[in-house]
C-alpha cells in the first residue's frame, strides 16, 4: 500500500479504525472480539501499518483488543491511541481531563493494555477546557523526552489551539471528521496543517456508513444505535442527504468500485498527507476499504465529487458538538 506522511512519521495511507470493536456507535447485534482480532490482522496482510484507538472506546476495550491482535508483531504497526476522556483521578469515563497528571496516568494504562512500551502517535481526544493546550503540550513533550510516545497529535482542535500546541511541540498529526459527507476543513483547517507541516487523519471517511449506500431509510437504522438522534440522519435532511449518496454510487458504478471505496479514493486524492481511518471489526469491510487504495478516479470524476454538496445537517447533535473546540 501507498504511503502517507503525518509530520515526519509514514503511515499507510488508509488505516484502520478500531472504534466499533469496543461497540461505540455500533449496530447490527453484539461484539465479536476474535472477529476484531481476525479484522487487524487481514488489515495488516493487505498492508494496513496505521491503528487508531482511544482509551475511551469501551471504555478500554478496543485497546485490549488491539494490543492482543498486534502482540508479536508490535514493530509493524503504527499505534495511535487518544487520552482525555477519562479522569483516571476520581472523575471516571466521560470526564474531560488533559491536565498533566491526568495525561502521565493515562499514558500507563493505554501502553499496559496495548501490550507495548511506546505509543507512536499519541492524541488529545477533546480540547480539554479547563487546562491549558501548553500544559497538555508540555506533559505529551516530557512523554517524548522519555520514550513513551513517538509522536503527538489533537483532535477536533481549533486554529488557534492547534498553532498554541505546536509552539511547545511539533504535532505529527490532527484527527478530525472529514469526508464528501463533511467538508469543512477545507476552509481553514487544511491551510493551516500544511503551513505547519502537520498531517490529517479524517474519521468517519464513510459519514458515519452513510456513504456506504447501505441505508435508505430511518428505518434501516436500529432503534438503540446513536445516529437516531443525528442530525444528518433524521427527517427531511436523511432525504435529502440521499441524493449525495446516489451521486456517489454513480461515480463508483463508473469506476468499477464501491461507494465506500470512491469516497476512500476521493479523501487519497486530497494529497499524501492525508490517511483516513475507516472503522470496522469486520474482515468484509476491512477488504472493501482497503481496496480503495488501487481505486484511480478520473480528473472528470473528480471533479464531479468536488461539486457535491455536503451532506444537510449538523454533524453531531447539540451536546456533542459543543465539546468541540472551534
Amino acid at each position: 500500500m501507498k504511503p502517507a506522511l503525518l509530520g515526519t512519521l509514514e503511515v499507510s495511507r488508509i488505516g484502520l479504525g478500531a472504534m466499533t470493536m469496543a461497540g461505540t456507535y455500533t449496530s447490527g447485534g453484539g461484539l465479536d472480539d476474535d472477529e476484531s482480532i481476525r479484522a487487524i490482522h487481514r488489515a495488516l496482510e493487505l498492508g494496513v501499518t496505521h491503528i487508531d484507538t482511544a482509551e475511551i472506546y469501551g471504555p478500554f476495550h478496543s485497546e485490549e483488543i488491539v494490543g492482543r491482535a498486534i502482540a508479536g508483531r508490535r514493530d509493524e504497526v503504527v499505534v495511535a491511541t487518544k487520552f482525555g476522556l477519562v479522569s483516571h483521578s476520581g472523575g471516571g469515563p466521560g470526564t474531560v481531563d488533559s491536565s498533566a497528571a491526568n495525561v502521565k496516568a493515562a499514558v500507563e494504562g493505554s501502553l499496559r493494555r496495548l501490550g507495548t512500551d511506546r505509543i507512536d502517535l499519541y492524541y488529545q481526544h477533546r480540547v480539554d477546557p479547563n487546562t491549558p493546550i501548553e500544559e497538555t503540550a508540555g506533559a505529551l513533550a516530557d512523554l517524548v523526552a522519555e520514550g513513551k510516545v513517538l509522536h503527538i497529535g489533537l483532535s477536533e482542535a481549533s486554529p488557534e489551539t492547534i498553532r498554541r500546541a505546536h509552539a511547545v511541540h511539533p504535532l505529527a498529526a490532527l484527527q478530525t471528521e472529514y469526508s464528501l459527507w463533511t467538508r469543512d476543513p477545507e476552509d481553514e483547517l487544511l491551510p493551516l496543517l500544511r503551513d505547519l507541516r502537520v498531517g490529517f487523519v479524517p474519521y468517519s471517511p464513510l459519514g458515519h456508513g452513510f456513504l456506504t449506500g447501505q441505508l435508505r431509510s430511518p428505518a434501516d437504522i436500529p432503534d438503540d444505535d446513536w445516529r437516531k438522534t443525528n442530525p444528518r440522519f433524521v427527517g427531511a435532511a436523511f432525504t435529502r442527504n440521499l441524493r449525495l449518496v446516489d451521486e456517489v454510487r454513480a461515480v463508483a458504478d463508473e469506476a468499477g468500485a464501491t461507494p465506500a471505496q470512491v469516497a476512500i479514493a476521493w479523501l487519497l486524492a486530497q494529497g499524501n498527507d492525508i490517511a483516513p481511518i475507516p472503522g470496522t471489526r469486520r474482515v468484509a469491510r476491512v477488504e472493501e476499504n482497503t481496496a480503495a487504495d488501487t481505486v484511480e478516479l478520473t480528473t472528470g470524476q473528480l471533479a464531479r465529487l468536488d461539486r457535491l454538496t455536503p451532506a444537510v445537517g449538523a454533524r453531531h447533535d447539540d451536546a456533542n458538538m459543543a465539546s468541540i473546540d472551534r
